[in-house]
């Protein structure tokens, strides 16, 4: 169990996971936790970075930080997604290593897997098959990110973890219509399709390809679950073990928010890998399952939605 008084560092603590992640903490009675903005330290310096971890001395690390996006984003910025998240990755990783922090979690994702992946993908999926193109930059830099920290561990000894999310939504998500992924876009399109009296949402692809929802606060739990409970050198899947097809996903958020909404499928727009479910069993060995609905945690996300948009606090 890590030591609820000691200094604990979420890196990307503004994000979707690293703020579900402060939340979650601040709820468990950490007293001590470390923030910092992108303003004031670039996290792809690595001078800057150990200049941070000098000063701040945490004994703890959430490594939640990274450049994040859907489709649209990791297809049209791959250099930016690549070299962003393997320096953010490697500046962090290397200070903890270097001010002996006892104990970081890294957040990776599971488009890390091949695209055509026996499904449920098992962590032994790994460096077994080709890439989904449309991510390729993006998973290579987390696959790196996952390798980083089992030879720091190797060749170092560090107490180092990773956690592979599935897709994941929430509170504080990116309802950017290009950039953002495809449950927070499909939420916005509905709303401003419902706003100004439209009878159809376009929704990009075939609709068939089936994926994996996880809610953010359920992954935050999981990642201080895996903090308090694990010390593997393998990483772990975090998710639901259910999954459905886009289809079905943009028929949940329409009846919603636009339950008169019809559907019509841009099928000149890609579908990403066909199917991408997690095998969460070696989690639920150790004891941890997720405990939010999808329907539950669409009418959460959309609560905050609303709220966040009255506010003019959405991300966009």
């Amino acid at each position: 169990m890590l030591d609820r008084s000691a200094p604990v560092f979420v890196a990307g603590h503004r994000g979707l996971v690293g703020s579900s992640v402060l939340r979650r903490l601040q709820v468990e009675g950490f007293s001590d936790l470390r923030t910092v903005g992108r303003e004031d330290l670039d996290l792809r310096d690595q001078s800057a970075v150990d200049a941070w971890f000098d000063a701040e001395r945490p004994r703890y690390v959430f490594l939640v930080a990274g450049t994040v996006g859907g489709i649209h984003a990791n297809s049209t910025r791959p250099a930016e997604f690549l070299y962003d998240n393997l320096m953010i990755h490697g500046t962090v990783v290397q200070a903890a290593h270097r001010t002996s922090v006892d104990k970081l979690l890294y957040l990776g994702s599971s488009c890390i897997y091949p695209r055509l992946a026996d499904q449920p993908i098992t962590e032994e999926a790994l460096l077994s098959g080709p890439l989904e193109p449309t991510n390729e930059g993006y998973a290579l830099a987390k696959i790196a990110g996952i390798k980083l920290c089992e030879t720091y561990r190797r060749q170092y000894g560090d107490d180092f973890i990773s956690a592979m999310p599935t897709n994941l939504y929430g509170p504080g998500d990116n309802f950017d219509l290009e950039g953002g992924h495809v449950l927070p876009a499909l939420m916005r399109r509905f709303h401003e399709a419902s706003e100004a009296g439209d009878a159809s949402v376009t929704v990009w692809g075939t609709g068939s390809a089936r994926r994996e929802f996880l809610h953010v606060d359920d992954l935050a739990d999981a990642c201080l679950f895996l903090m308090d409970h694990y010390s593997g050198a393998g990483h772990v899947n975090v998710g639901t073990g259910v999954d459905l097809t886009i289809r079905e996903l943009a028929e949940a958020v329409r009846d919603l928010v636009h339950p008169s909404a019809e559907l019509i499928f841009d099928t000149t727009k890609p579908d990403g890998m066909p199917r991408k479910v997690l095998d969460v069993s070696r989690l639920s060995d150790l004891g941890w399952t997720a405990s939010t609905s999808l329907v539950d945690g669409l009418v959460d996300t959309y609560r905050w939605f609303l709220d966040a948009a009255e506010r003019g606090e959405l991300r966009l």
